[in-house]
């Protein structure tokens, strides 16, 4: 990894003692639990951020993170900063102007990725107003707070006939490459909801090469879709993760797949989901990832059990551990008090 920061909706170098200090949890026994704690831990309570903050995604750039999620109180893009991934302040909208082609209203699902110290690129599900249906945009900005700015005359992904394209992530791999996945929405239609991937220019704004399929709903507990995939890599494998069923049920959870490249072939896990309700948090998913000196951290969005679908307090966001053992990844969560 360069010195730059390099970004994949899996990974997120983070880089200084602070951080790992301020979200260090206890020693774990056997790389799953918690055995004790240390002298002087402190403790956070999720949700980290309690208003409505659906599809959340992270970046670190110097000692500050930018967190982006769906539209909410008329911002089309709002984002947020913090030292420490716990303390959250609002910072504005990041993309304040749509493109001409488009929309407001149902811009969704935003992930940014640092190309280069003074290049960013968002990218963002919204509505097309030519074919009617959501679609993916992306936008530049030289700062992550932005503003973003999309200059093209049409969306970069849009797929009509399939239901539409939604819920956009980029992603670097080891080798440089750069990938974007999607998923298209057929559930507004009826049809299957594809996981989609497919190469990206190096500057981040154009296409190259085939798309690709990788997962569909076929799971009794994805209900009728799949959707919001990331793909981040742990010791040389490649893991795709996804959330599925609906969103505004209990039943919406979070899952993996272990794929071969960023082309596939993936593979389901048989111990999906990883991360589902409980008696803390409900519907949880659509997550993202940040990592420390081999410390994962899942940023999420959940439910107040019982207030699924409303959008006081909505979707509220979450951190909790992500753990690996055997080379397996599980959740510590939802759980509420978390030790750092």
């Amino acid at each position: 990894m360069t010195g730059r920061l390099t970004r994949r909706r899996g990974a997120v170098a983070l880089a200084t003692a602070p951080l790992l200090a301020a979200l260090l949890v206890a020693g774990c026994d056997g790389g799953s639990t918690p055995s004790s704690t240390p002298e002087g831990a402190r403790v956070f309570t999720n949700p980290v951020v309690r208003t409505d903050a659906p599809d959340p995604q992270a970046i670190r750039v110097g000692d500050t993170w930018y967190l982006f999620h769906t539209n909410a109180g008329g911002r089309n893009v709002p984002v947020l900063t913090s030292p420490d991934l716990v303390e959250w302040t609002p910072a504005g909208d990041a993309l304040p102007e749509l493109p001409d082609w488009a929309d407001a209203g149902k811009t969704w699902a935003p992930e940014a990725i640092q190309l280069a110290p003074d290049r960013f690129v968002l990218y963002y599900t919204v509505a097309d107003r030519a074919s009617g249906r959501q679609c993916l945009g992306r936008a530049v900005a030289g700062t992550p707070l932005g503003p973003y700015l999309d200059d093209s005359d049409k969306p970069l992904v849009c797929q009509p006939e399939l239901g539409g394209s939604i819920d956009a992530s980029p992603f670097r791999d080891t080798d440089g490459s750069l990938w974007l996945l999607w998923k298209n929405d057929g559930n507004a239609i009826g049809v299957d909801t594809w996981l989609w991937s497919q190469r990206l220019t190096p500057d981040g704004l154009r296409l190259t090469g085939p798309a690709t399929k990788l997962l569909k709903q076929t799971e009794p507990w994805e209900g009728t879709l799949i959707e919001g995939p990331f793909f981040h890599r742990h010791d040389g494998k490649l893991f795709l993760f996804f959330a599925a069923n609906a969103y505004d049920r209990d039943v919406y959870a979070e899952g993996y797949a272990v794929c071969e490249s960023p082309t596939g072939p993936c593979v389901k896990a048989p111990e999906n989901p990883i991360l589902k309700s409980n008696d803390v948090a409900t519907g949880p998913g659509h997550a993202s990832i940040v990592e420390q000196d081999g410390r994962t951290w899942l940023l999420y969005h959940a439910w107040p059990p019982g207030q699924e679908g409303t959008t006081d307090p909505g979707r509220q966001i979450w951190l909790n551990e992500l753990l690996w053992t055997n080379g397996k990844p599980s959740v510590h969560g939802p759980l509420q008090t978390v030790t750092r």
